[in-house]
């Protein structure tokens, strides 16, 4: 008994060291990460827009509230909700793998045995009766000693799950911030067009009924008259073609509000919409714990690193401890005679996996390709972390430098309209030319406006891939 105990607890001190060496931090997430962005100017590393809460980073007060109800109403905003209620009910249950299972019975019983047989006739013998009557109400404890660390890990799997699903839901809220920011740029960007679209039209409309006068005196040809009515109908086609585009994109953003398609009253433009100056990209390094999607990768390899110890915790012997006490007796009225009645029983085993080993094994070596792969996942979601805000910065430089030229030839386009009208009504200027300024001008006020929304829109995807857009007032 001595040298049973001795065996015992040599085990259970070796068991430990081994639990403690396998909860060593991984070092395979180390990566040499660079100390700043690509982009052409210099970038501000001392604090990062990610940080900004969004009702701060947006100050329009419809886009505002677009983005409130979206996260209130929307689908997957709901879905990430009941995904980490999930989460959390499997963290309760892994926590409580590491307390005994404790069962309370209680069962009384009769059996009333043949008289012609060995114990009717050894009841009748002995007890004066001709049937057994047992009652019995016991308390029974089981658990299973963490020798190896396998339910430690469980827990530790469970509460990486219970993380990720909190991260996932942050991911889904920077993403649906962003979809609702840009969905509503867009649709600033369609209304303006639309105004340009119908601007020109008007333009259109009062150049052809100078030359129809001119026609009609007999200064110019029909050929010019047909070809004002063909520019005219070309600006004309337009706008139905931008108040599709709107009607398409209000329903857009309803459905990403949780809401039935219906109008949006916007008013303003894409440049009354300021940006700031100098945008805070901090460092890369601040990526690991602003990003969601890069914070989910790592957690994932928390959890593949805690379910590939389990996986070999399986493989080693199990030690369970049994108990049992409680009460009982062949008669009723001696059920709970204290302590004559009281019995109790204490149970220890071992349990070591035979023929399951090579499919314990084959699970072990699957958990860690598993974990391999979940190295190999993080490190991709950094490098798509840093390459989405590179991305973003240069997007929103160059896209400066583009409206800046575009914004000075629109201006002088706009001037040679003017020019071209006053020429044609004094002879000096053909029609043609009328037409080809005209439609340089549209042209470019159409592509001004493009250039502003896919600016702001840029802006968006910076807040985003920094992070922004999850983190509260």
């Amino acid at each position: 008994m001595k040298l049973k105990s001795n065996f015992l607890f040599s085990l259970a001190i070796s068991a430990s060291l081994w639990a403690c060496q396998t909860q060593k931090l991984s070092g395979d997430l180390t990566m040499s990460l660079p100390l700043s962005y690509r982009s052409e100017q210099a970038v501000n590393v001392d604090s990062s827009i990610g940080s900004i809460p969004w009702q701060d980073f947006f100050q329009d007060t419809l886009l505002q509230r677009l983005i409130d109800t979206a996260l209130q109403q929307n689908v997957d905003m709901q879905l990430a909700l009941n995904n980490i209620e999930s989460a959390s009910l499997l963290l309760r249950q892994a926590k409580a793998g590491q307390l005994p299972d404790v069962q309370l019975q209680v069962q009384a019983n009769t059996t009333n045995p043949s008289n012609n047989s060995l114990n009717g006739l050894s009841l009748g013998q002995f007890l004066g009766q001709n049937h057994i009557e047992d009652y019995s109400a016991a308390v029974g404890l089981s658990w299973e000693a963490d020798i190896w660390g396998k339910i430690k890990s469980r827990k530790a799997q469970a509460l990486a799950a219970y993380l990720q699903t909190e991260e996932a839901r942050k991911a889904i809220q920077t993403q649906l911030v962003s979809q609702i920011a840009k969905g509503y740029y867009q649709l600033l960007m369609l209304y303006e067009l639309e105004q340009i679209a119908e601007q020109n039209l008007r333009l259109s409309d009062s150049t052809l009924q100078l030359v129809r006068l001119q026609y009609e005196v007999g200064d110019i040809s029909s050929l010019a008259v047909e070809q004002l009515s063909a520019q005219r109908l070309a600006a004309a086609s337009l706008i139905p073609d931008f108040q599709q585009q709107i009607l398409l994109q209000e329903n857009a953003l309803r459905m990403l509000t949780g809401e039935f398609p219906k109008a949006i009253r916007i008013k303003g433009k894409l440049s009354d919409i300021a940006i700031p100056a100098t945008l805070g990209a901090g460092i890369p390094a601040e990526l690991l714990s602003k990003r969601p999607d890069v914070k989910r990768a790592e957690l994932s390899v928390t959890a593949a690193q805690a379910y590939r110890h389990v996986a070999r915790a399986q493989m080693y012997p199990s030690l369970t401890i049994s108990a049992q006490a409680g009460v009982n007796a062949f008669k009723a009225s001696n059920w709970f005679n204290i302590p004559a009645s009281v019995f109790g029983a204490l149970t220890g085993g071992i349990t070591q996996p035979l023929l399951q080993k090579r499919a314990l094994k084959t699970q072990y070596e699957i958990a860690k390709i598993d974990y391999e792969n979940s190295v190999i996942q993080f490190r991709q979601a950094v490098i798509n972390a840093v390459g989405e805000v590179s991305n973003a910065l240069v997007s929103i430089q160059k896209l400066k430098e583009r409206e800046k030229l575009v914004f000075d030839k629109a201006s002088r386009l706009k001037n040679a309209v003017q020019q071209a009208a006053l020429l044609y009504e004094t002879g000096t200027a053909s029609y043609l030319d009328v037409i080809t300024a005209q439609s340089n001008a549209l042209q470019s006020e159409l592509e001004l406006v493009q250039i502003q929304q896919a600016e702001l829109a840029s802006v968006v995807d910076l807040y985003r891939s920094l992070g922004g857009g999850w983190s509260a007032e």
